[in-house]
């Protein structure tokens, strides 16, 4: 999630028990296995350097075939006569969605249209049409990198996480934002709760100055539904412009949630945390078949993004089939096990050193 309630990371301070016993004595180590650490993830993102570098030509390609079939799904799902084609379209234009968003993240990473004046007011509009504002993205994604999975700190920019212990002191209300924010169907109608109403309306409401576009993506968006409606009916609306959006946000959300909620991560505090540590332990390999991992434009690769978010998603895969290090992450995937095991997941245990259900408290 990209907006938040605020307060809940740092509503209560760890407990003394849980990291500043033997701090004093235990500090040079831990200094120096850090620094050992940062010096390896260091060499390990050097090595990634090669796999940084934009094919210009193959990053335009990706994008006109991309929007060759937006246009043809959303033609399907709107103009077709047979309402069966049409949903059928309706749901290729949300997996489309998705995939035209991540041309939107990585320009925002500085990953493609590097120097194309055009890209990037094209990606403006693309970011305009899926709710993310560019300026309300780049202040909570840039902060999510820098601080992914660190206890405490990590909730701006992504689902708030706590200790048990700390769920323990939270008064009422922000036990209740917390619950809110992890529960399934605010994941479901991510449309609603995280794009309309954390990325723009809240973000606006915050600083409107800042994220002026924030009302425009609104406008900009909801103007094409009504649009499609004025042109074509209600059914076109719905099937044409609602659908595909419930779609593609609820499969960007539960896809954000599960890159940095499963089973087998990592979480540290701030004292021992590193970003190569949380790119690697942190984040998730999302398994899935190769035509999926085209529609969402490999962000199942997230640790080997997240290690280096300078590389173009198309690099992706090759960098990781051909860096050892890269090749043994944790994994979840679309099966329902999977699924029901990451939804599963709400506080970080820092005695057991694994995430659990409200059952673990």
């Amino acid at each position: 999630m990209n907006e938040t309630p605020t307060g809940i990371g740092d509503a209560v301070e760890e407990p003394a028990d849980s990291e500043d016993v033997g701090a004093s004595t235990e500090a040079p180590a831990r200094g120096s296995a850090k620094n050992e650490e940062r010096r390896e993830g260091a060499a390990l993102v050097r090595a990634t350097k090669p796999f940084d570098v934009e094919d210009v030509g193959l990053t335009w390609r990706l994008l006109t075939t991309t929007l060759l079939v937006f246009a043809a799904a959303y033609a399907g799902a709107v103009l077709a006569p047979w309402w069966p084609v049409q949903i059928a379209s309706g749901v290729v234009a949300g997996l489309v969605n998705v995939r035209l968003f991540i041309f939107f993240h990585d320009a925002m990473h500085g990953a493609i249209f590097r120097d194309s004046w055009l890209g990037m007011r094209i990606m403006d509009v693309v970011g305009w049409y899926t709710l993310c504002p560019a300026s309300v993205w780049r202040e909570t994604h840039d902060y999510h990198h820098q601080h992914n999975a660190k206890m405490i700190g990590a909730s701006i920019g992504s689902y708030p996480m706590v200790t048990v212990k700390m769920w323990q002191k939270l008064e009422p209300s922000k036990r209740f934002w917390y619950k809110f924010a992890r529960n399934p169907l605010t994941i479901a109608f991510g449309y609603f709760t995280i794009f309309v109403g954390g990325m723009c309306i809240a973000a606006f409401l915050r600083e409107p100055k800042k994220h002026w576009q924030a009302p425009i993506a609104l406008l900009f968006h909801f103007g094409v539904i009504l649009a499609i409606y004025l042109g074509f009916g209600w059914q076109a609306a719905l099937i044409g412009g609602l659908m595909p959006n419930l779609i593609s946000f609820a499969l960007g959300a539960y896809l954000f949630y599960a890159q940095h909620n499963f089973p087998t991560i990592d979480v540290r505090d701030r004292r021992t945390w590193t970003y190569h540590h949380a790119a690697l332990r942190s984040s998730s390999y999302f398994e899935m078949p190769a035509l999926l991992h085209w529609f969402t434009g490999n962000i199942g690769y997230h640790h080997v993004h997240h290690l280096n978010h300078r590389i173009p998603f198309y690099h992706l895969p090759a960098a990781m089939a051909e860096i050892p290090a890269l090749q043994s992450p944790g994994r979840t995937s679309w099966h329902p096990r999977d699924v029901l095991a990451c939804l599963r997941l709400k506080l970080w245990d820092q005695e057991k050193g694994h995430m659990v259900g409200w059952d673990g408290v």
